[in-house]
C-alpha cells in the first residue's frame, strides 16, 4: 500500500517490514529486532523502551506508524551525530571521542565520569566503547536530567539543594 500522508514512503515500508504481528503497531520487541548498531548487535531493551515513549503519544507501550516515521527521523539524527564524534570511523565512541562529543554538546563532564559511563554501558572488553544505541539512550538520559537539575536551578549556579524524595522523583519521573 501506499505511505499515509505526512509519512515518508520508505518508513512506511519500513513499517510494514517490522510490524510482524501485523498489529499495525510497532512494540519495542518488534523495534529491537528491526535496529541494529555497526556491529551488527540488536539494540538494547532500555534504549528501544525510551525511544518507543518518546514517540507513544497514547502511552499504549507501542507506536503507529506516524511515530514510526517520527522515530525513525530521530534516530537519523542521532546516527549522524554519533557518526560525527566517531571520528576514527571504527562504528563506536571510545573514551576521548565521548570525552569531546560532552565537550561539544556543552557539557562539562569530568573524565571519571565518562569512565563511570562506559563501564556501565560500553561491552565488556579491553577497550571499551559505547555503541550507538547506548550513545542515543545516554545522551538522552543526560538530557532529561539536565532539564530536571535546571527546573531547580534557578539561577543557573550549578548547584541545588535537593530533599531525598525530590531527588528520587526528578530520577524516576524522567529515567523510567
Amino acid at each position: 500500500g501506499s505511505a499515509p500522508p505526512g509519512v515518508d514512503p520508505e518508513a512506511a515500508s519500513w513499517f510494514q517490514a517490522v510490524d510482524a504481528d501485523r498489529s499495525g503497531y510497532i512494540s519495542v520487541k518488534e523495534l529491537k529486532q528491526a535496529l541494529v548498531n555497526s556491529n551488527w548487535s540488536t539494540f538494547n531493551d532500555e534504549t528501544c523502551l525510551l525511544m518507543i515513549n518518546m514517540f507513544d503519544k497514547t502511552r499504549s507501550g507501542h507506536i503507529d506508524v506516524y511515530g514510526f516515521s517520527a522515530l525513525l527521523r530521530f534516530i537519523h539524527q542521532w546516527k549522524n551525530l554519533f557518526q560525527q564524534y566517531d571520528r576514527d570511523q571504527s562504528g563506536s565512541i571510545s573514551f576521548n571521542e565521548l570525552q569531546q562529543a560532552f565537550s561539544q554538546m556543552g557539557y562539562n563532564l569530568s573524565p571519571q565520569f565518562s569512565q563511570l559511563l562506559l563501564a556501565r554501558y560500553a561491552q565488556r572488553s579491553s577497550n571499551p566503547s559505547i555503541q550507538l544505541d547506548r550513545f542515543i539512550q545516554i545522551c538522552m538520559q543526560l538530557q532529561s536530567t539536565t532539564d530536571a537539575f535546571r527546573e531547580k536551578d534557578t539561577g543557573l549556579v550549578g548547584n541545588v539543594r535537593l530533599s531525598y524524595e525530590d531527588f528520587l522523583t526528578m530520577v524516576v519521573t524522567r529515567m523510567m
